[in-house]
């Protein structure tokens, strides 16, 4: 007998109370989803990231989207997921394509807040 499987994808709220996602959402496999995350900061001055955590694993980076609609996504995961945005409304969205059970975890959408530098990153040998 063949059953099919659901994929649950818990999507949660940002701490930072700015940040607004739907509770939770449920996808069969192969299917498509798109998470809308309303900010209240301005997403032609500030970029925003999309990150996800399977139940008990580590975070996963998905990729951002700067505030020139720039896009960079995880090698691993840059043929599932699309970033897009509308700035009249301040929405981002993630859209997902033929998403499988492995693709269960809780979606973040988060102000990106990394100090970019132009220094070489020089790492020091162990005494």
């Amino acid at each position: 007998m063949f059953s099919t499987a659901l994929l649950i994808l818990w999507v949660s709220v940002s701490c930072t109370e700015v940040l607004t996602q739907p509770g939770s959402m449920t996808v069969r496999p192969g299917q498509s989803l798109t998470i809308n995350c309303k900010v209240l900061y301005s997403i032609t001055s500030e970029d925003t990231a999309w990150i996800r955590q399977p139940a008990g694993k580590a975070l996963e980076w998905i990729g951002y989207i700067d505030y020139a609609a720039d896009i960079s996504y995880s090698d691993k995961l840059k043929n599932k997921f699309s970033f897009s945005r509308d700035t009249g409304t301040k929405t981002i969205t993630l859209q997902g394509q033929n998403l499988q059970t492995e693709d269960t975890a809780v979606y973040y959408c988060a102000r990106y807040t990394v100090i970019h530098t132009n220094a070489p990153i020089i790492q020091k040998p162990r005494d």
